[in-house]
């Protein structure tokens, strides 16, 4: 029994098209393996603070601000330790004006408004 040419055409197809279903299903079986071994990192979300300086530092800072401020309300934005001094970044009161604090050694080394309103 012979195939006539239309029939062995449509029988060549459907080859073709389950050798590419096979080949597609390989390389996404390939690329699902591939990406299950990366690791994903999730960056820190942008409003967390950068505190690297220490408890005692931001303390430090705090207690000259408030003082110099007279006020007892403020709060660590941020603190960035480094060899020389640390940075701790104060807010100020419900607007949160922001003050700068270097401290080395636990002794504040200079505080300086970084807004208008009451600069030291």
């Amino acid at each position: 029994m012979t195939l006539r040419t239309a029939e062995w055409s449509a029988v060549r197809l459907k080859d073709l098209e389950i050798a590419m279903k096979r080949t597609l299903a390989l390389a996404a079986a390939a690329a699902l393996a591939v990406l299950a071994g990366c690791e994903t990192t999730t960056p820190p979300p942008s409003n967390a603070p950068l505190r690297t300086g220490s408890a005692a530092d931001e303390a430090v800072c705090l207690a000259a601000v408030g003082k110099e401020m007279q006020t007892s309300d403020t709060f660590v934005i941020s603190s960035e330790f480094s060899q020389a001094n640390t940075e701790v970044v104060v807010g100020v009161g419900p607007q949160a004006a922001k003050w700068r604090c270097l401290v080395s050694g636990g002794k504040v080394v200079e505080i300086m408004s970084l807004t208008n309103e009451g600069a030291a």
